[in-house]
Parts: C-alpha cells; structure tokens; sequence
C-alpha cells in the first residue's frame, strides 16, 4: 500500500486587466513537504490571452512565468527568493498580489505521487 502525502497547490493566472478581475488559467504550482516536492507547470496560450487584451505583451507573461519555474527549482536565476528554503519559496510565490500573475488560493489534497498530480491539476486546470 503507498503512504499519502500531504500537499498545497495554487493555479497560476494571468491577469491581462487587474481592474478587469478576468484571467487566463495559466499554470499550476504543487508543493509537498514530506517529499521535498516544489514545482510548477507553466503554458501560456497566446490566442487565448490576446483575446482579453491586444495590449498584452505575451513575452513579459512567459519571462513572468518562466520565473515561477526558476524559484520553484531554487535556480540561481530565480534571484534572491529562489534561495529561500523551499516552504518560503512557496509561500511567496502564493502570496496575495495585485499583479499580472497571480495565483488562486491555496488548496490543499492527498497524494502518492505529487509529479503526477501536478500533471493532472496542470490537465484539468490549464489545459
């Protein structure tokens, strides 16, 4: 029989219009501390994002993104924040914003196996 494990996890939106309130599901991040588990799937549809917005710029979106993957792996690239301990980094990618890429609340779930059930929140979530 396998163990379940505790895990949080928060989609990851694009909010072309904060004063729109409207957003793009974009990604989702999973984080599972018994098993040292943070990261992110992250895709951005441009069509679908241009249609909330002509004024969006889709490459500021995906360098805004690719960073969420670059903290989640506590890459030298992430900057400062990416040095954090993993529960940190996290919590600040999850905190509440006012930006154009933000993340839902966090939700929390049982898994065997947080890879895959990144890849299916990332499935029904985003895709």
């Amino acid at each position: 029989m396998h163990e379940s494990n505790l895990f949080e996890y928060a989609v990851i939106r694009v909010v072309p219009q904060v004063e729109r309130e409207e957003f793009l599901n974009a990604g989702v991040i999973l984080y599972c501390p018994k098993l040292k588990f943070l990261q992110c799937l992250c895709t951005i549809d441009e069509s679908r994002l241009c249609s909330f917005s002509n004024r969006i710029d889709a490459a500021e979106i995906k360098a805004h993104l690719h960073s969420f993957a670059e903290i989640c792996r506590g890459s030298k690239d992430g900057g400062p924040i990416a040095q954090l301990d993993m529960a940190s980094r996290f919590r600040w990618l999850t905190a509440t914003r006012s930006t154009v890429v933000q993340t839902s609340k966090v939700h929390p779930g049982l898994c065997e196996d947080p890879a895959e059930t990144l890849q299916k929140l990332y499935n029904e979530q985003v895709l």
